[in-house]
């Protein structure tokens, strides 16, 4: 009997102890996720810190909760989903709404402080020598334009601030070359030399140090930074997100300061791609290129793939496995090398389809200039691509037809070409038809075909974004986003990017119907 109570009194303990280190780990599990959410929100990023609260207070509930305990083994699927699908969604969509950009990125109160340790060199030009002592220890002698010398104490190299005296007695020390100057000038340039007066030096030139002072300063009463070298004040204006230039009035100027900070913009991003000639022309005509691409590869390579699957099906064709092993060889090479080979195939003056082409019929088509020719390759070699996929699928497809159809309409003295239309083709169909608007959406946003082939070239003429004839909308959002000559203009690529999204969705819900799947 004692021993059962010592051993109940135990397993009490042991449960006590249990319950104390789960809570002890819950709490410091939580101290963590409140650290991380206050960094993130004091440095603005508002969507990280709301991400980092959710997963981890919901981890926290989720496994420390014995009623969700269920719940324990899909919860890291979910949260991958949000983390990775959801989150980039919203992000995108946010960014939309902005004035995001290359020169943009900042919040206002980062912008602010970055302009204010802004400076510039006000005072008088030092030369300077460097002379080399022992122990890897330095002495930085500067004398000013009316006669005056400084000789600091010895210091390292990279010392924030290094003390000036007022006398030089620099004896027989030789100064360091120039190039010793020059292979240390990044160290150099984090030091400041303080004057007995208490001015500052910083490093100007090779050999000169100069007196720096603060350019900009912000007086939140007036809310207005002026500029303290030449005097000009500037207002934040909220509408375009920039410090700009103000008159006695204090009306806005075309002067601006860089950089700006985000604001919120509303639809103006989406009423640009609608509105902006230099943007609505392009972006229709990428958009009836996008649909008008998917819709020509979807269908040559279904046409293509079933008629190659009837052909290596049919039983009089002897080596049908040989057949089958190189028609399926586009398939497993990677697509990347592949588009790589047909862009040299289709090089204008050393591509072999040219010089066969010459040789033939005594032309030499202009493949990457002409905006035609190059969609009509990029339709081929897409072609070629794909078409191994629905071969294979309308081989298994093909399977599954039955034969006695086949040896009825025999019997009714059909022909191979009616047989073909009137009991292959309808039969294959109705499977394909899912993986056809699935082949679609892909292609829809085939980015890597486009800019490994052809970088969206040859560009369009008079367009405010860069855009080509063959870019697709992924493309066009990518260049827009990257490779502007300007800002890169993330506001508007996220507008882009979120129209895609609606399109794809679109897309997908056609799916869904047409596989007669239903949601709940």
């Amino acid at each position: 009997m004692q021993q059962t109570i010592t051993q109940s009194r135990h397993t009490t303990a042991d449960h006590r102890m249990a319950t104390y280190l789960k809570w002890g780990v819950i709490s410091l599990v939580l101290l963590l996720d409140f650290y991380l959410v206050s960094v993130m929100y004091l440095q603005g990023e508002i969507l990280f810190a709301i991400l980092t609260l959710v997963v981890i207070s919901s981890g926290i509930y989720v496994f420390a909760n014995k009623k969700t305990y269920a719940w324990r083994y899909v919860y890291p699927g979910i949260m991958g989903m949000a983390i990775f699908i959801l989150f980039p969604l919203i992000c995108t969509i946010v960014i939309a709404f902005t004035n995001y950009s290359g020169t943009n990125q900042l919040s206002f109160e980062r912008a602010l402080a970055v302009l204010s340790q802004q400076r510039y060199f006000s005072g008088e030009k030092y030369n300077f020598k460097l002379f080399a002592q022992a122990d890897n220890q330095w002495k930085i002698e500067v004398g000013s334009p009316q006669g005056a010398h400084y000789l600091s104490d010895t210091f390292t190299l990279g010392d924030e601030t290094v003390r000036m005296n007022s006398e030089s007695a620099v004896g027989e020390m030789t100064a360091a070359p120039l190039k010793t100057v020059i292979d240390n000038r990044t160290l150099l340039q984090q030091s400041r030399l303080l004057l007995p007066d208490g001015a500052q030096l910083s490093m100007s030139s090779l050999r000169q140090f100069a007196q720096q002072s603060q350019r900009y300063h912000y007086n939140r009463e007036t809310e207005t930074l002026l500029n303290l070298e030449n005097g000009k004040q500037y207002r934040a204006d909220n509408d375009s997100g920039f410090f700009r230039l103000i008159d006695q009035n204090g009306g806005f100027q075309n002067e601006t300061l860089e950089p700006g900070y985000t604001v919120a913009t509303g639809w103006s991003n989406f009423s640009r791609i609608f509105t902006d000639e230099g943007i609505q022309k392009p972006f229709i005509q990428i958009f009836i290129w996008t649909v008008l691409f998917s819709l020509l590869t979807v269908f040559f390579t279904v046409v293509i793939g079933m008629v190659l699957a009837c052909v290596v099906q049919w039983e009089p064709l002897r080596a049908k496995g040989l057949y089958r092993l190189l028609l399926i060889l586009p398939y497993a090479v990677p697509a990347f090398i592949s588009i790589l080979i047909f862009k040299g195939l289709f090089n204008q003056s050393f591509g072999e389809i040219n010089l066969i082409l010459n040789q033939l019929f005594g032309v030499r088509p202009e493949w990457f200039n002409s905006p035609t020719l190059a969609k009509v390759m990029i339709i081929i070699v897409n072609t070629w691509l794909g078409y191994p996929y629905m071969m294979i699928l309308c081989m298994g497809l093909l399977k599954a037809i039955p034969h006695d159809l086949y040896e009825a309409s025999a019997m009714d003295g059909a022909t191979t070409w009616q047989n073909f239309s009137r009991i292959t083709v309808p039969l294959l169909i109705k499977p394909l038809t899912p993986l056809m608007i699935a082949s679609f959406a892909f292609n829809f946003n085939n980015f890597v075909l486009i800019q490994l082939l052809t970088n969206g070239r040859p560009d369009m003429i008079g367009t405010s974004t860069p855009a080509g004839h063959t870019d697709l909308l992924v493309s066009y959002t990518y260049r827009i986003a990257f490779e502007g000559s300007g800002a890169q203009d993330f506001g508007l690529a996220a507008a882009i990017a979120t129209i895609i999204f609606l399109l794809v969705g679109g897309l997908a819900l056609l799916n869904l119907k047409a596989t007669k799947l239903k949601l709940d």
